[in-house]
C-alpha cells in the first residue's frame, strides 16, 4: 500500500507530507474539507488538477485531521495505492429516497458482490439521513458478515448543510459508499468515547425514531433546558457539550446521542440516531483528559485486533469532542498517534456522527462523541 497526503489551507500551496509527492497508479482519494471550500468552483478546480485521478471522493467536515494535526477551512486529501487489493464505490442521494434512510442502505449495500468483499467504508451526508436507519439498511444486505464503520459529514459547528460526492461536485444528501476486496487485507476498528454520565436517569417514555419527545412523561426539551439553565439559550450547540447516555433494554453496551436541533414548538429534541421508547437516558459530561484517554483506549482496541502493523488510520471522531478539546484538540490525535506507532499514515474528520460496531460485536451502531478508528494494512 502506497499513500500520500496533502492539504491546503485557503490562499496557500499544497503542502505534502514529509515532502512526499509521487504519481500514484489508480489511488482511493479521499478528501475531507469545510463545507464553504467544497462549495467554491475554484477551489473544486485546483484540487481536480492538482489530483488527476479517478476515484475522489468528498467529504464535508467540522475539522479535518492529516497526520497528528487537525485542521479547520482547509483541504485534506489522502491517496491510498492498494497494491494486492481492490476497491468498489457506489453512491445514492436519500433525497431521491424520501429520507429513507433503512431502504437507501439496503439499495446501496445490494449493489455490492459479497465475493471477497472484507469491509465497507461509508461517507454519508449528516443533514438529512437517521445514521441508525442506514445502517440497518446495509446489515439487511450484509447480515452483518462483513464489517462496516465511517462517519456522518459534518458544516463546523453551523449546522447548516453536509455535503458529500464521488468524482462530482459536492452535493447535498449524498451518501458514498467504498467496498474494500481482497484475500490480503486486514482491516480492524473500535469506538470510544470518554464521557461521564452524571445526574439521575429518565425513562423515554416517548419517541419516534430520533426525536426524543418525553422523558418521564415530561416534555424532553423541558428537562433537559433545565438541566443546562442558563446554556439553555445556546441549544443547539450547547448540546454538543452535554450528550445523553442511551441504555436499551437487552442491549449489552450503551450508546451516546448528540442534540442535532430542537422543535420548540412541540419541546421535542431531534437526535442523532434513534432512541428507543422504553430506555433509560442521562445526561453525560467530559474533560479534555477523559477524551484524550478514550481516543487512546480506542486506538489500543483497534489495535489489539490487527496482527501487522497498519498501514492506514482512518479516524472520524465527533465534533462534540473537538469542542471541548478546543485548542488542546490535537491531543487525542496525538494520543492515537502513540498507540499506532510511525508506520501508519492517519487520516479523517471531525463528523455529526460515527458509524463502527462496538469491540465485542458484530453488530454495527452509529455513535456519537467518540473516536472511531478503522485500521487498515494489506
Amino acid at each position: 500500500m502506497k499513500i500520500v497526503q496533502a492539504s491546503k489551507a485557503i490562499s496557500s500551496s499544497w503542502q505534502y507530507k514529509g515532502n512526499h509527492k509521487e504519481q500514484l497508479s489508480n489511488p482511493l482519494v479521499l478528501i475531507f474539507a469545510d463545507r464553504k471550500l467544497l462549495q467554491d468552483p475554484e477551489i473544486l478546480e485546483d484540487i481536480r488538477e492538482e489530483f488527476p485521478y479517478r476515484h475522489l471522493i468528498f467529504g464535508s467536515s467540522a475539522g479535518e485531521i492529516i497526520g497528528q494535526k487537525v485542521t479547520e477551512n482547509s483541504v485534506a486529501v489522502t491517496l491510498i495505492e492498494f497494491e494486492k487489493s481492490t476497491f468498489d464505490i457506489k453512491t445514492a442521494n436519500i433525497l431521491e429516497y424520501n429520507k429513507n434512510g433503512e431502504a437507501l442502505g439496503f439499495g446501496l449495500a445490494s449493489r455490492f458482490k459479497k465475493e471477497h468483499l472484507k469491509h465497507l467504508f461509508i461517507v454519508s451526508e449528516g443533514s438529512y439521513v437517521n445514521g441508525s436507519d442506514l445502517i440497518k439498511g446495509i446489515e439487511k444486505y450484509t447480515d452483518q458478515e462483513i464489517s462496516l464503520t465511517g462517519g456522518l459529514c459534518g458544516d463546523g459547528d453551523r449546522f447548516e448543510t453536509t455535503l458529500a460526492s464521488y468524482n462530482e461536485n459536492p452535493k447535498k444528501g449524498e451518501i458514498v459508499m467504498i467496498g474494500l476486496y481482497g484475500e490480503s487485507l486486514e482491516i480492524s476498528y473500535a469506538s470510544y468515547g470518554g464521557w461521564i454520565p452524571f445526574g439521575p436517569e429518565r425513562i423515554i417514555t416517548k419517541s419516534k425514531a430520533n426525536v426524543l419527545m418525553e422523558l418521564d412523561d415530561l416534555p424532553a426539551l423541558d428537562l433537559y433546558s433545565k438541566y443546562l439553565g442558563n446554556k439553555a439559550n445556546q441549544l443547539p450547540q450547547a448540546a454538543l457539550l452535554y450528550p445523553l447516555n442511551i441504555k436499551e433494554e437487552g442491549k449489552e453496551h450503551n450508546l451516546v446521542r448528540t442534540i442535532l436541533n430542537i422543535d420548540v414548538k412541540n419541546k421535542s429534541m431531534i437526535l442523532a440516531g434513534d432512541v428507543p421508547e422504553g430506555s433509560h437516558a442521562q445526561l453525560m459530561m467530559a474533560t479534555v483528559d477523559g477524551i484524550a484517554e478514550g481516543a487512546s483506549t480506542a486506538a489500543a482496541m483497534a489495535l489489539k485486533k490487527h496482527a501487522k502493523p497498519p498501514q492506514l488510520a482512518l479516524l472520524v471522531s465527533c465534533i462534540g469532542r473537538k469542542l471541548v478539546m478546543d485548542q488542546r484538540v490535537e491531543e487525542e490525535i496525538e494520543e492515537v498517534s502513540e498507540i499506532l506507532g510511525k508506520q501508519a499514515a492517519i487520516a479523517g474528520f471531525y463528523s455529526y456522527g460515527e458509524i463502527a460496531p462496538f469491540f465485542t460485536s458484530n453488530e454495527c451502531n452509529l455513535h456519537n462523541q467518540t473516536m472511531t478508528l478503522t485500521l487498515i494494512s494489506e
